[in-house]
């Protein structure tokens, strides 16, 4: 999946993190039809076809992720619900504390990427809790299991399979060793495979690309994943909206992909929350023609209306989770605040 980097972390964070080889059921991945088409396919890109047969031979079938993969967190949580398990002091303390740290790096990085610190801060939080639950699943195990034997997706997850052989003789990563979420994911950063491949850079230029340990290629490799998908430098994320009369309900959905423009949303009586009296922390002053998201939440209190930007969306292509885009701009504003006092 070149548009984003995983799906599926908050459940792996909720549910997969615990489980364990107990409840691996035996396979003959080498040998289907599917399997034999993706030795094929290795072969032809150089790789060698005993080692490839014997990573597939390796794999093996995790009834536990099939399960999980079922009921991402994701669809059943409300926002408000959401909220409670990324936006929690200790996670932004993690964030102040690995903002110090790594002060000079965030700084590099905003300035030639141009993706804001606090926001590079907050996907590392919202993913790993900074580096500290980076996943035990053998990644292996995970791509075997959800390419072979989970037939909705099945396809996609063979290709990052197939990326991450490849990925091993790229980077220097032991695919069969390799441990992330159990959707594949890998590193501080949760990159699949595909993501790796094409978006990660040597931020520290040591020769080698590293998003297990190394926490400068990391910094790099998100700002200049969200730079590729055009993160626009400065333009404000979302602000709350205040909403008038009836017409307005006609424009709010869970899209999450900007369809409208500022303008016409005020003349369905929807407008952003002004800045001019520094009294909101999400707000915004644009012009007419920005384009816009209409998105309706179901917060702690009830319904939340908000007008999001293209950056909005940006976080969206990291993960394709409206409330995953809400709890990284949330957190990256709470550590910021902090930051400033």
């Amino acid at each position: 999946m070149r548009q984003g980097v995983v799906r599926f972390s908050v459940t792996a964070c909720l549910l997969g993190l615990g489980f364990t080889a107990s409840h691996a059921t035996a396979n003959d991945y080498s040998s289907r039809p599917e399997g034999q088409a993706l030795i094929r396919e290795l072969v032809a890109e150089g790789l060698d076809e005993q080692h490839v047969r014997q990573l597939l031979d390796s794999a093996t079938r995790q009834d536990k992720i099939l399960e999980a993969i079922a009921k991402p967190a994701e669809r059943t949580l409300t926002w408000g619900e959401y909220r409670k398990i990324f936006i929690q002091d200790s996670r932004i303390e993690q964030g102040l504390a690995f903002w110090r740290e790594h002060r000079a790096l965030l700084e590099r990085a905003e300035k030639e990427y141009g993706v804001p610190a606090e926001i590079i801060v907050a996907i590392v939080g919202v993913e790993t809790r900074y580096g500290r639950h980076k996943g035990t699943w053998r990644a292996v195990d995970a791509l075997a299991t959800l390419g072979f034997d989970y037939p909705p997706r099945a396809d996609f997850f063979r290709r990052e399979l197939k990326e991450l052989l490849l990925l091993e003789r790229e980077a220097g990563i032991d695919a069969g060793e390799v441990v992330g979420s159990y959707a594949g994911a890998l590193g501080m950063p949760q990159f699949i495979p595909s993501s790796y491949r094409a978006y990660a850079v040597d931020f520290n230029d040591d020769g080698k690309i590293d998003l297990i340990n190394d926490v400068a290629d990391v910094i790099g490799s998100v700002a200049h994943y969200f730079r590729a998908h055009r993160w626009q430098t400065g333009l404000p994320v979302a602000a709350r909206a205040q909403v008038e009369g009836t017409a307005y309900q006609s424009i709010f959905s869970t899209s999450y992909e900007p369809s409208l423009t500022l303008g016409e949303a005020g003349a369905k009586g929807a407008t952003p929350l002004s800045c001019d009296d520094n009294a909101y922390r999400y707000c915004y002053d644009l012009p007419a023609n920005t384009r816009v998201a209409a998105l309706e939440l179901d917060g702690e209190h009830g319904s939340e209306f908000w007008l999001t930007t293209d950056n909005f969306y940006v976080i969206t292509r990291y993960n394709r989770s409206r409330l995953y885009a809400m709890a990284v701009l949330q957190l990256s504003r709470e550590i910021a605040d902090r930051m400033e006092d």
